[in-house]
């Protein structure tokens, strides 16, 4: 049942007039409501991995209680540490437990060896990153007292299984969260008005952008080999776009939605393109996840490693970006992705300006002409990752990059479809570019 589709179209709407109309005047009634609605999004998606998301609820509502109470420490930190490996071991064996024996079979086939270690017949529950995350902050978040742990059971489910955000982000945390859906809801139009400013500007990007997108660069991306050096340019610039119209026209709609029944979740996305490096790239592209990490995995990392000064940084940095590339997919690809993405820090952080912020064409039109440039060598460097994303093994990134910068550039794009529908494409991305320049000073 996804967004943009005649069945959640019916679903939402049905569930809309229940909640405003007839649920609206008791908070019980309008949460259980709510977490109704989100078991039978859930559901629809996959109802085989209902009883699962359940049980992680249930598992960890009671340990964030147990937890709280525990005055041991010894006790409270063995909670914590059920409550991890619960999180990561479940993420690790839906996940990626065929992608370990696949990669350890094939190491050992690579020196010569024998071992055959089986694979499973996993399904990987559908939006399983996304709710372990929020589980797992929410126990180390009442860990370390910033939260109190919730005793409202339909509050905390809520919280684990929100509809809107739950398949595919963003991953709002518990202290953002909760309190939202321990206080009444009160219809508001302008909220109103601005979530649907956001549906409509998610669909456009998502369908009319990322859909047509799509359309060239599959062709282009499926037959790399035959096709000369500009043709795979300009399929790495439209599925760098593709990426972005998708996933962010997909969480805008996450948000719009959201603000329609009275909640305000994380923005996602906030004009990456218009970096300026990469750190701000990172900063304004997957916020809710890149913020995740940087509070549970690279803060802790970079104290850790604080003895090595600018060096521990970079171990950090590369750590931290790794799991970010991993958790994307099972796929050594995404690996890459996340570990090349770390490098390009490292210059930055030897320079001192991993941190530094400044406004792109702050009170002007347009850009000046150093802005412009590293904004457009940002975009070029991320663009080249992006290959390794949409591959589906390292052998085919690398035949890609190849046949990138073997042939020459200089040549007429060559494409199966309609040149008209490459023109229209493109039209449209740029119209995108200009609106999303135009606003961004505005939000």
């Amino acid at each position: 049942m996804v967004f943009n589709s005649i069945t959640f179209f019916i679903f939402f709407t049905s569930f809309y007039l229940l909640y405003w109309f007839v649920v609206n005047k008791n908070l019980r009634l309008q949460n259980l409501l709510l977490l109704l609605g989100s078991y039978v999004f859930y559901g629809w998606a996959d109802w085989r991995f209902l009883s699962l998301i359940i049980g992680i609820s249930a598992f960890n509502f009671y340990l964030g209680l147990s937890i709280e109470k525990a005055s041991n420490p010894k006790y409270r930190q063995l909670l914590v540490y059920v409550g991890l490996i619960q999180g990561i071991g479940g993420l690790a064996f839906f996940k990626y437990y065929n992608f370990f024996i696949t990669s350890i079979n094939d190491s050992i086939h690579s020196l010569n060896g024998t071992l055959n270690l089986q694979t499973l017949k996993i399904i990987v529950p559908l939006g399983i990153s996304f709710f372990t995350f929020r589980t797992i902050s929410y126990i180390l978040d009442v860990d370390k007292g910033k939260i109190e742990a919730t005793k409202d059971w339909v509050v905390f489910f809520n919280y684990v299984s929100f509809f809107p955000s739950v398949l595919s982000g963003p991953i709002d945390k518990a202290k953002m969260f909760i309190p939202q859906l321990e206080k009444k809801r009160v219809y508001d139009y302008n909220q109103t008005v601005d979530g649907l400013r956001q549906i409509l500007w998610g669909l456009f990007k998502k369908v009319v952008v990322a859909d047509n997108c799509a359309l060239i660069t599959n062709t282009i991306f499926d037959n790399y080999q035959t096709l000369p050096a500009s043709s795979l340019l300009l399929g790495a610039f439209l599925y760098t776009i593709q990426i972005y119209a998708d996933f962010s026209g997909y969480s805008d709609m996450a948000i719009g939605f959201s603000r329609l029944i009275g909640f305000n979740v994380t923005k996602n996305f906030d004009f990456p393109f218009f970096s300026q490096n990469i750190a701000e790239f990172w900063r304004k592209w997957h916020i809710s996840l890149t913020s995740w990490l940087t509070e549970y995995v690279f803060t802790p990392l970079s104290i850790a490693f604080r003895d090595y000064d600018k060096m521990g940084l970079v171990m950090a940095i590369l750590v931290n970006f790794t799991i970010i590339g991993i958790w994307h997919g099972a796929n050594w690809t995404y690996v890459f992705f996340g570990f090349l993405h770390g490098c390009y820090f490292i210059p930055l952080i030897l320079k001192g300006t991993m941190n530094k912020k400044k406004k792109i064409a702050k009170d002007r039109v347009f850009p000046t002409f150093r802005e412009f440039i590293n904004m457009l060598g940002t975009f070029i460097l991320v663009m080249f990752t992006f290959i390794l994303f949409r591959s589906e093994t390292i052998g085919r990134a690398f035949g890609y990059f190849s046949s990138l910068f073997s042939k020459s550039l200089f040549s007429v794009p060559i494409l199966s479809g309609s040149k008209l529908m490459l023109v229209i494409t493109l039209l449209f991305v740029l119209l995108m570019f200009i609106i999303e320049w135009i606003g961004r000073d505005k939000q």
